[in-house]
C-alpha cells in the first residue's frame, strides 16, 4: 500500500472576495504589525488607484514601497529591494502584484532577515541541483517579517513556500524555500485582477492548470491531491473560458482564484512535479519566456510523453474535464488553443539551434529528475523539445 507524507504550512488565513485595501488593513491589525512594506507591480502602482487605497488603509502603518519588479526576479531586484525595504525596517510584508512580485516579497523575507546586502550574498539560501539531478536544501533559520499576499495572476506562488529567482550570471532560475516563507495570509480579490492584461490572466491560469495535470499525472499522488487537482480543473476549465468572454465576470474570476488555490495544494504539501515545471522554469529564466505561456507550451506535450507510463492517472485528467474518453492531451491542447495562447516553442521565440541549451538549462530544474517517465540526460530531452517547436 502506498504511503504519503503530506507537510502542512503556516499559512493562517485566505480571504476570498474582500477589497485589497481592507483586507491589508485587517491582516496589519491581525498581525500587530506597525510597519508594512509594500512590494507590488509598477503597472499597477503608477496606472491604477489600487495602491493608492491601501496606503490609505493602512494610513500611519505604511512605511515604504518598492515597485520595479521585472519578470523571473534577477537577484539584481531582490537586493534592491532589500536595500529599500532595510531602511524602512518593516515588520509586515504586502505584496499586491503577480508572480514574479509575489516571489521577490518571499525572498525579501529571507534577505531582511540573514543581512543579505550582495548578490553573490545569495548563493547560500537556494536550492542547489547536482549533476544526478537531486537536489540538496540549504539550512537556514526561518525568516521572521510575516508575508502577505494579494495576487494579480494565477500562478500560485502566493501559496507556497518555493520561490524563484535568477541569476543573470549563470542564465539560471534558482530557487529558494523554507516553510516559514509561505505567505501568512493571502487576499483573494476578484476585482483587483481586472487590471490584469487578459494574455495573462489567462496564460498563468493555464500555468495553475498545470499544476493540475502534473499532480494527477504523478505517480506519488494520493487521493487528497487528486481531489483538490480535479476540482482546480473543474473551476480553472470553466472559468477561463468566462473571463475570457467577458473579463467583468467577477463570479468566473472567483473561480480562477480558487482554482489557482486547489491547484497548489500537492505542491504546496510536498509533491514534485514534473518535466513540464522544469522546461517552463528553463523557459522563464533563460530564455525570458512569459511565466504562463511556458505551460502553455509544454503542458500537452508533457502530457502526451509521459501518457505511456502514466495514462491511468491521466484519465482522472479527462474526468475533470467532463470528457473521460478525450485523452489529457487533446484537452489541454483544445482548452489552451480555445483562450487564444501559444502553443508552441516558435510562438515564443525559439528555434531549433536553442534546444540543447534549453534541455542543458531544464536539467539543472529542481523537477527534471521527478517525471514520470524518466529522462536520461538532456540529450534525450532534445526530442521531446523538437516536438514542442
Amino acid at each position: 500500500m502506498q504511503s504519503s507524507l503530506i507537510s502542512l504550512t503556516p499559512m493562517e488565513r485566505v480571504h476570498i472576495g474582500t477589497p485589497v485595501a481592507e483586507a491589508a488593513a485587517q491582516e496589519a491589525e491581525l498581525l500587530g504589525a506597525s510597519r508594512v512594506f509594500v512590494v507590488c507591480s509598477g503597472t499597477l502602482n503608477s496606472q491604477t488607484d489600487e495602491i493608492r487605497r491601501v496606503i490609505e488603509a493602512l494610513g500611519d502603518r505604511f512605511v515604504g514601497l518598492f515597485d520595479a519588479v521585472r519578470p523571473h526576479v534577477p537577484r539584481q531586484d531582490v537586493i534592491a529591494a532589500t536595500l529599500v525595504a532595510a531602511e524602512a525596517d518593516p515588520d509586515m510584508l504586502l505584496c499586491v502584484g503577480g508572480g514574479s512580485a509575489t516571489d521577490l516579497t518571499k525572498i525579501l523575507a529571507v534577505t531582511l532577515e540573514h543581512g543579505i546586502r550582495t548578490t553573490s550574498e545569495m548563493d547560500a539560501y537556494h536550492l542547489q541541483v547536482n549533476p544526478d539531478t537531486s537536489v540538496t536544501a540549504p539550512s537556514f533559520s526561518a525568516p521572521s517579517i510575516p508575508v502577505v499576499v494579494a495576487p494579480t495572476t494565477l500562478a500560485g506562488g502566493e501559496f507556497n513556500a518555493l520561490a524563484g529567482s535568477t541569476d543573470e550570471e549563470s542564465n539560471v532560475k534558482e530557487g529558494y524555500v523554507h516553510p516559514a516563507m509561505t505567505p501568512r495570509a493571502v487576499i483573494l480579490d476578484p476585482a483587483l485582477t481586472r487590471h490584469t492584461p487578459e494574455w495573462l490572466w489567462l496564460s498563468t491560469g493555464v500555468r495553475a492548470l498545470d499544476h493540475a495535470f502534473e499532480t494527477l499525472g504523478s505517480l506519488e499522488s494520493n487521493g487528497y491531491y487528486d481531489g483538490m487537482a480535479m476540482n482546480a480543473i473543474r473551476l480553472l476549465s470553466e472559468g477561463l473560458v468566462r473571463v475570457k468572454e467577458n473579463g467583468d465576470d467577477l463570479e468566473a474570476r472567483r473561480m480562477c482564484q480558487v482554482g489557482a488555490w486547489s491547484s497548489m495544494v500537492a505542491i504546496v504539501a510536498g509533491l514534485d512535479m514534473g518535466i513540464s515545471h522544469a522546461v517552463g522554469h528553463a523557459l522563464g529564466g533563460s530564455f525570458k519566456v512569459p511565466h504562463g505561456h511556458t505551460s502553455c507550451v509544454m503542458a500537452p506535450f508533457a502530457l502526451e510523453y509521459n501518457r505511456e507510463v502514466n495514462e491511468h492517472r491521466q484519465a482522472l485528467i479527462s474526468v475533470a474535464f467532463g470528457e473521460p474518453q478525450t485523452p489529457a492531451h487533446d484537452l489541454a491542447d483544445a482548452l489552451i488553443r480555445r483562450l487564444g495562447m501559444p502553443r508552441s516553442l516558435t510562438e515564443v521565440g525559439l528555434s531549433e539551434d536553442d534546444l540543447s541549451s534549453l534541455a542543458a538549462y531544464t536539467f539543472k530544474d529542481i523537477w527534471c529528475g521527478t517525471n514520470p517517465n524518466p529522462i536520461a540526460d538532456a540529450d534525450a530531452l532534445v526530442p521531446l523539445l523538437r516536438r514542442a517547436l
